[in-house]
């Protein structure tokens, strides 16, 4: 994995590190509030019993709390396990409707999510397969 700044364009060293393996990141959204007393490791247990899948496999683990202004996010960079947490000051995350289970996002919608900004109005431009090469 490199570091790559995901928000600070300019280099002033104000922006937020994300982790890249270079290629594209599965990002999984817990759609429930969790208790955000929970660190690292009730984190990494929660990825197995409510998403099925394993902590350590390099996906983005997003977890919400009940007042949708704070979020984290969980990530095993190969080195050792991540934890982010941000509070958003006077604004709530957008998040999806609250139901029993996980959702899929891109690493473009996480960036939006994790701004503050509608990750709803993130979509990729779907490009049409050719039928020849050539």
């Amino acid at each position: 994995m490199r570091p790559v700044d995901a928000s600070d364009p300019g280099g002033t060293g104000c922006g937020i590190v994300m982790f890249s393996h270079g290629g594209p990141v599965k990002v999984y959204v817990a759609t429930r509030p969790v208790d955000f007393r929970k660190g690292i490791d009730g984190l990494a247990l929660a990825v197995q019993e409510m998403f099925g899948l394993d902590p350590f496999c390099g996906a983005v683990f997003v977890f919400r709390s009940k007042r949708a202004d704070r979020i984290k996010l969980l990530v095993w960079d190969q080195t050792g396990m991540v934890l982010v947490h941000k509070r958003l000051e006077d604004a709530r995350f957008v998040w999806p409707q609250v139901q029993g289970g996980v959702m899929r996002m891109s690493s473009a919608q996480l960036a939006a999510l994790f701004e503050g900004l509608d990750w709803r109005l993130v979509r990729s431009e779907r490009a049409r397969r050719p039928l020849v090469a050539g």
